[in-house]
């Protein structure tokens, strides 16, 4: 799963981690029913972002948004509420066209197995079959996918004619317009045509982020490999496209303020802040972000007793005679209180037969589950891995402080949590 948006579980409540996963499957199961189980690799994290401006908008029940999906093997083959409709729908068609862009990209560069004729020629059979089923499937809802192709076109032809020392914003303009008109679209789903302009304009400035991001996290790899890049080949150095990036988060956030949502919050999380995580990631940070005020410290400027946050849950209490339990052991339904033996460990051979099935249904793998033998609480690997190891040098250090869904905007909180500038 590619993309510049990978907000981490650290960062995000509980409410907002569910309704993520479910733009996520939402739109995985959307390519395979549209368009078949090999459009599924298409999957990405910027095109969920379409389905999520698309509810955020929508006056509607959350029902009616939702729909049961069965077992999945990389949920732990449990079922699961994910997205339906018609957001779900033209992220699914702007997913599999800009998929059939990037595998033509790789096919004209000849990158890696692609510069095999077999291996060419069989992708570009999918990219032409792609473009067909995506153009279909967008104009079910009313978008032409034409513009996403012809975008296309016209960067081969830029990066072409392009001479040393030109403006790099020249070449990142097809991709500007390509997802200046998917975000526009979505307002018309929606049904707040007033939406459209700022929401055009959050895109062009996403689009931009996205290229230049991409261009500077692969620039020594095109050195390396001698492969074209935007940012070499027009001579702009890296602080500079810092100062592009930062400024195109900067407009995505004032674009944001002007449009009309129904509930703002994970839009707001993804477009104005993880866009900041994702150019920190590629330049580093350009300030310090650790103001976030702390629960063990935030008690005497909020009012509140010391350990205690406006915005958590105050902390459970232990029973008379019981060590503190540590917030970091997991606790509730299902998990076995410290210091007492798990009921009924099974035996050798039932732990094995145990072990084989979470392992076929990637229990092992993607969710929390019972240890096979000692029927201990465990954490699956992807669960222990996706956040603290992610890379991220913004990831742990800010926060559960206002829970990501305290407020709209951090206007409340006062940037409590984030440190954003948007308060």
């Amino acid at each position: 799963m590619f993309g510049i948006i990978r907000p981490c579980r650290h960062r995000l409540s509980e409410r907002l981690q569910t309704s993520w996963m479910a733009h996520l499957c939402g739109l995985c199961l959307a390519l395979r029913d549209d368009h078949g189980q090999l459009a599924r690799t298409a999957t990405n994290y910027d095109g969920l972002i379409i389905s999520v401006l698309v509810e955020a908008q929508a006056a509607r029940e959350d029902s009616s948004w939702r729909r049961t999906a069965g077992p999945c093997p990389l949920r732990g083959m449990r079922t699961a509420s994910v997205a339906k409709g018609e957001g779900a729908r033209l992220a699914a068609a702007v997913s599999l066209a800009l998929a059939s862009v990037k595998i033509r990209d790789h096919v004209e560069d000849r990158d890696g197995v692609f510069a095999r004729r077999p291996v060419a020629a069989g992708a570009r059979a999918v990219t032409r079959r792609w473009d067909r089923q995506s153009a279909g499937s967008a104009s079910a809802v009313g978008f032409d996918t034409a513009v996403l192709l012809d975008a296309a076109s016209r960067q081969g032809e830029l990066e072409r004619s392009l001479r040393p020392g030109g403006s790099v914003l020249l070449v990142t303009e097809p991709t500007e317009t390509a997802t200046s008109a998917a975000f526009a679209h979505t307002a018309v789903i929606a049904g707040r045509p007033g939406n459209a302009a700022p929401l055009a304009e959050a895109g062009r400035l996403f689009g931009r982020l996205a290229h230049l991001l991409d261009a500077a996290e692969d620039q020594a790899a095109d050195a390396a490999s001698g492969a074209w890049n935007p940012l070499t080949a027009t001579g702009t150095d890296r602080a500079e496209a810092e100062r592009l990036c930062r400024d195109a988060v900067h407009g995505i956030r004032l674009a944001l303020r002007e449009v009309e949502l129904t509930d703002r919050t994970l839009v707001h999380v993804l477009l104005g802040h993880e866009t900041d995580r994702a150019v920190e990631r590629v330049f580093g940070r350009a300030r310090h972000t650790a103001s976030c005020r702390r629960p063990d410290t935030a008690g005497a400027a909020a009012g509140t007793t010391t350990g205690e946050h406006p915005h958590q849950a105050p902390p459970q209490q232990t029973p008379p005679g019981q060590a503190p339990i540590p917030p970091w052991v997991p606790q509730g339904p299902g998990f076995t209180p410290p210091g007492q033996k798990p009921p009924n460990p099974r035996n050798l051979l039932a732990g094995c037969a145990m072990w084989a099935l979470m392992a076929c249904t990637c229990q092992l793998l993607c969710c929390d589950h019972e240890d096979p033998f000692s029927r201990e609480r465990r954490e699956g690997f992807c669960q222990r891995h996706d956040c603290c190891d992610c890379g991220d040098p913004g990831c742990g250090d800010c926060c559960n402080c206002c829970d990501g869904d305290c407020c709209d905007g951090c206007d409340c909180c006062d940037g409590c949590c984030c440190d954003c500038g948007c308060s």
